[in-house]
Formats: structure tokens, C-alpha cells, sequence
């Protein structure tokens, strides 16, 4: 059967509208969420605070850590579980990328860092993170993406702008592997312990880098 072009012409235009109302959405690039790294020994929770992305260690393979290599002696007894690991991450104008500071626990310093989201669960480090190697590397999604926190957002929220309040949303579990793997860890937090990272002292209240 011969289709007129002009109702042809019309049918594509109406398809490609329905394709671009239904699949743009999906595509957005969101780096918030739990994320293993490369080789599994941590979790690290992203999360817009404040305008800004910021990551923390939600869990990890070996329970118990502690910042030993932080220069500032007053730091090297801090857990790192709920340490910041990215810090203030700000939007690049024009591209789904994100970049700041990371923290490397390895050596206790800070180096400049860009994320940004591969698809929906794969997220790209750029710089040294966690003692890897500086090259860069590629995490997992374990979390579904965290909407942003009213303790985030002192506009939202004034009484975040005093003591930070408390959460009342629910944190997000990790799936499959992850899971599995804090299940088997008797005495280690898993990765919906850490909660809402805007709370978290250090990212309520951060204070400027090196």
C-alpha cells in the first residue's frame, strides 16, 4: 500500500517527538547514587549538597579504617567510613561532567578531579582516588540516584543553614553484589548506614581545601 509523503512526513515527525519526550529523560546524566570503585574495597555515596556534588565513603571491604596518612594529626584518627573523598564538584557549563577536588587517602592530599556519568551506571574518575592509580578509573552503580537533600539546600531549608537537621529520607540500599558482600561483613557498616551525606559535619560545614 502507497502512504501519501505528506501523512509519511508526519508520522516520522510525531515519532521522533515521542522517542525524544520518552527517551531524553533517561539519558540525563546523573552521577548521584552509591558507586563501587574499581577493585571493591568501598562504596562511595555522591550526593548534590549545597549546589555542589559532594562523595563520601558509605562502606567498606575492611571495616574499621582510619585517615593515618592525613598530614593534620588531628584528622588520622577519623573514620573513613563517612570521610568526604569528592569534594564541592561543580558543573562544567555545557558537558555532564563535574570537577573539584578528591580527596587521596593514600597520601592525605588533595588533587583536582573530574567526574562524569558513563550511561547510568558506570561513573568516570579523573585523578588520583583512594590511592589508585592517577589515570583515572571507572565505578559501578550499586544505588539508584538520591534526590537533592533539603539539608543540602539552606534555600530550601533555613534550618540547615544552623545545626544540621535530621534526615528523614529513606537512605538507598545497595543491590546485588554489593549487598551480598556487606551481608558477609558480620561487623562492617554497609552503605545505607552512612544516610543522607549533607549531614555529615564536614559537608555541612566544609572547609576550604589546601
Amino acid at each position: 500500500m502507497l502512504h501519501c509523503p505528506r501523512t509519511f512526513a508526519r508520522t516520522i515527525a510525531l515519532s521522533s517527538l515521542f522517542l525524544a519526550t520518552v527517551v531524553s529523560p533517561a539519558l540525563a546524566a546523573d552521577p548521584t547514587g552509591d558507586w563501587k570503585v574499581a577493585d571493591g574495597v568501598a562504596i562511595i555515596r555522591v550526593a548534590q549538597c549545597n549546589g555542589n556534588m559532594w562523595g563520601a565513603v558509605s562502606w567498606e571491604k575492611t571495616p574499621g579504617g582510619t585517615d593515618k596518612n592525613n598530614p593534620d594529626q588531628a584528622k588520622q584518627t577519623r573514620p573513613t567510613l563517612g570521610m568526604p573523598i569528592l569534594i564541592e564538584m561543580k558543573k562544567k557549563p555545557g558537558v555532564d561532567a563535574w570537577e573539584g577536588q578528591v580527596y587521596n587517602a593514600k597520601d592525605g592530599q588533595h588533587y583536582s578531579s573530574t567526574i562524569k556519568p558513563v550511561g547510568t551506571d558506570q561513573l568516570e574518575i579523573q585523578g588520583c582516588v583512594l590511592g589508585f592509580l592517577c589515570g583515572g578509573e571507572t565505578w559501578t552503580r550499586v544505588g539508584p540516584p538520591i534526590p537533592v537533600s533539603a539539608a543540602g539546600n539552606p534555600a530550601a531549608n533555613p534550618a540547615a543553614k544552623g545545626a544540621a537537621p535530621k534526615s528523614t529520607a529513606a537512605a538507598p540500599k545497595t543491590t546485588g553484589t554489593a549487598a551480598k558482600s556487606a551481608q558477609k561483613q558480620g561487623a562492617n557498616a554497609s552503605a545505607a548506614d552512612i544516610g543522607d551525606i549533607c549531614l555529615l559535619p564536614e559537608i555541612a560545614h566544609p572547609t576550604p581545601t589546601r
